[in-house]
């Protein structure tokens, strides 16, 4: 499922006729709506794929450091890979000191250890991202094609309640966070290494 499907089964959902392209013929009816979706679909799209850390947008690189030094504090600078939108976490379990500048990262160390979302393209997408994303078009799109306020709300409402469970599907795809073993706790509940039980 590409952009042209998304704003279409948005377009649907509002009561209006689906596009065939962002760039609709000049003496088409769908021109209007053509060009709406072309100008409010980038913006939902980003937005959306920063809103949450997507398990299908999620990647990990090691970065290397950048030909040019930082002018000075730092030793090393990293640019971010090309399709980065937004930082999940650094250094592989090890606490690292960095500062973000720009499209870099600027750090004493040798390599950089990166998780991030990525711009994935919606044919690597989830199927509740799709319709996330789907129902994010339909509320940005509800009231320049339906003129009602009403039904703009109602939209948002449904919106943000499908956001919820597409969050905890989405969670629910990796094992739970512990917070490692700790074997004064397993003693005081029978468990330690010394009951031989």
């Amino acid at each position: 499922m590409g952009p042209i499907d998304i704003c279409s089964n948005a377009l649907l959902m509002l009561g209006a006729k689906p596009i065939a392209s962002f760039d609709e013929s000049a003496g088409d009816a769908n021109l209007d709506r053509a060009r709406l979706c072309a100008n409010l679909y980038p913006m939902v799209r980003l937005a959306l794929l920063r809103s949450h850390p997507w398990n299908c947008a999620v990647t990990r690189v090691q970065l290397s450091p950048d030909a040019t030094p930082p002018a000075f504090g730092w030793q090393n600078r990293f640019q971010l890979p090309s399709d980065w939108l937004r930082t999940l976490e650094v250094g592989n379990g090890v606490r690292l000191t960095f500062r973000s500048e720009g499209r870099y990262i600027l750090c004493n160390e040798a390599v950089f250890p990166l998780v991030y979302l990525r711009d994935v393209a919606e044919g690597d997408w989830d199927a509740m991202l799709v319709q996330a994303a789907t129902q994010a078009m339909a509320v940005r799109l509800a009231y320049p094609i339906t003129a009602s306020s009403a039904v703009e709300q109602a939209r948002y409402t449904e919106f943000q309640n499908f956001m919820k469970q597409a969050r905890s599907v989405d969670g629910q795809d990796d094992p739970p966070q512990t917070l490692g073993d700790f074997p004064l706790l397993a003693s005081r509940f029978g468990a330690g290494l010394g009951s031989g039980g």
